[in-house]
């Protein structure tokens, strides 16, 4: 297994925060180790015998679970103990969706995936005023709840084209206890095959679902690929600065 205190980890970590504070003035965001507890488990048994073990061998992807988990706790210790309260958002994740429900059902979550997070995630916020930025693509809805109540702040990508994750039902009924980081244009889709208008309507549809009150962080939904067209990231970033924006 990893080291998750091999020096080379942090090398600069301090110089960089201080930098994005004193010179930038910007927030510090900090990322994990690594992909999730639940995602490392998956890679490091292969899928097939993951899936198989879900069903079969729960205290075995228990015990695999629980031995990231520590490796996650002593890098965040670390990592604490280096910046301290300087970090404004602290980066987990772990994507347990598809695109039409979960890779796991809910009920799975809840009672060996969740009781771990919450762990995790109070070790966060007890050792710092950072916020917990919570990555998980997909069709997540069912579980969001789960995810406020271990104490996740901040919610991404918000992939508005899957299933159930429709962003204006989201911000109603989970706007003030989750920032929604992510969710401003559709990756699948639009952003890479429309036109500059459609992805323009897209952006600003999404704005008005998920800006009013703030609690929202613009951003695509994952990363912008190499194929989309360099007049939809510009109609993308326009629209962003005509109309995100209060007044």
């Amino acid at each position: 297994m990893p080291d998750p205190l091999n020096p080379a980890r942090f090398i600069g970590i301090a110089d960089a925060a201080r930098k994005a504070i004193e010179q930038e003035q910007r927030a510090v965001v900090v990322g994990s180790m690594s992909a999730g507890i639940l995602e490392i488990t998956a890679w490091t048994r292969g899928f097939a015998d993951y899936f198989a073990d879900l069903a079969s061998n729960e205290s075995l992807t228990c015990a695999m679970l629980d031995r990231v988990l520590d490796q996650k706790l002593k890098y965040w210790g670390k990592m604490f103990e280096l910046l301290g309260d300087q970090i404004d958002v602290a980066q987990e994740a772990d994507d347990f969706a598809g695109q039409d429900r979960m890779l796991i059902s809910p009920d799975t979550y809840r009672r060996i995936v969740k009781p771990r997070h919450k762990i995790l995630f109070d070790f966060i916020h007890r050792n710092s005023h950072a916020k917990v930025f919570f990555h998980s693509c997909g069709a997540i809805r069912s579980v969001i709840p789960d995810l406020i109540e271990v104490g996740v702040d901040i919610i991404n990508p918000v992939q508005v084209s899957a299933h159930g994750m429709d962003p204006l039902e989201l911000k109603r009924e989970y706007g003030k206890d989750l920032v929604f980081w992510g969710g401003g244009v559709d990756t699948q889709t639009v952003l890479h095959g429309g036109t500059p208008n459609e992805v323009r309507d897209e952006v600003k549809k999404r704005l008005d679902a998920l800006m009013p009150e703030g609690g929202f962080v613009f951003a695509a939904v994952h990363n912008i690929q190499p194929n989309v067209p360099p007049q939809n990231i510009m109609a993308m970033w326009e629209t962003l600065q005509e109309h995100g924006t209060y007044g």
